[in-house]
């Protein structure tokens, strides 16, 4: 980028960046809360000055040109620096302290929270953080999360959800499992080994049936009501698992079963009262919460 830069508009610049990002108008204009005919004026005013095309349509959808990609990596810095600018201010300059309240499955808890706890830490050293490590849906109308991640969205009208990515997950199992029992090459070989179930094998099935694999209840020999100890017994040995992509991918010596196979998508909703409003803490946490794990789906 030129000196030419240093006079752009921010809201034109972040409208190219939520559209880059997500890959249309409609998808950028919710994720800002603007709407889409806004948004399509941002950009083209940035596309004006710059005197160059962003973006050219093909087909029903946008596709980024060349002057378009050179741009996005200048415009992520910014993004990531305007970010980290704003969340430290309301951190450290409204001295934000007291205690919050975290929950999410004991997954998540355990492998994704940690890294965005270490930043929330660095924001607001003052600030009392509880993890409620909890599989089932906790109530935050009744105060027992100030902040919930949750796979569906709540429905209770009083509550503030947000959408902040699409996860992906697949089936995974140990190397030595795999070189036990042999690798699995099509659905119907699954039928033949042993998986591992979080919560009861019921549960299991109720869920796995409708992506086509041919098991019953003699396929669950083993499992836990606890996702990190149902986690634990795949890497040693005990069968193939579904599981989160970025969790598996933090996970030395587990292999995907079925490479090939569409990955399952579920939704990660970040979910408040309306409390989120007036407390700063809250605010604060929820986020930096939705920017830390909407930026670990790009």
């Amino acid at each position: 980028m030129n000196s030419t830069s240093a006079t752009l508009d921010w809201n034109h610049v972040r409208a190219f960046l939520a559209t880059a990002e997500h890959g249309s108008l409609s998808a950028a204009a919710r994720k800002l809360g603007q709407t889409q005919p806004t948004l399509s004026r941002q950009v083209a005013a940035l596309e004006s000055r710059l005197g160059i095309l962003l973006f050219e349509r093909v087909g029903r959808r946008l596709q980024m040109t060349n002057g378009g990609r050179e741009l996005l990596a200048q415009t992520r810095i910014m993004g990531d620096a305007a970010d980290r600018l704003a969340l430290a201010a309301l951190g450290q300059s409204q001295s934000i302290s007291g205690e919050i309240s975290i929950t999410a499955s004991d997954v998540f808890s355990a492998f994704l929270l940690p890294p965005v706890l270490h930043r929330l830490r660095g924001l607001a050293p003052h600030l009392k953080i509880n993890v409620v490590a909890d599989n089932d849906i906790r109530d935050i109308l009744k105060r027992e999360a100030d902040i919930a991640i949750r796979h569906s969205r709540p429905t209770q009208p009083d509550l503030i959800a947000r959408l902040v990515r699409q996860a992906t997950a697949h089936f995974y199992a140990s190397s030595g499992y795999l070189k036990l029992h042999g690798r699995p090459k099509t659905l119907a070989d699954m039928g033949e080994h042993d998986f591992v179930s979080i919560g009861s094998p019921q549960q299991m099935l109720d869920f796995m049936l409708p992506l086509g694999l041919p098991l019953d209840e003699g396929n669950f020999p083993v499992g836990s009501q606890n996702g990190i100890v149902a986690w634990e017994l795949v890497k040693q040995d005990f069968g193939i698992m579904i599981m989160a992509d970025e969790v598996a991918a933090l996970t030395t010596g587990i292999e995907r079963v079925l490479p090939q196979m569409e990955p399952v998508e579920f939704p990660v909703w970040l979910v408040t009262h309306r409390e989120l409003h007036t407390s700063r803490r809250i605010r604060l946490v929820f986020d930096l919460l939705a920017e830390a794990m909407g930026q670990s789906a790009a």
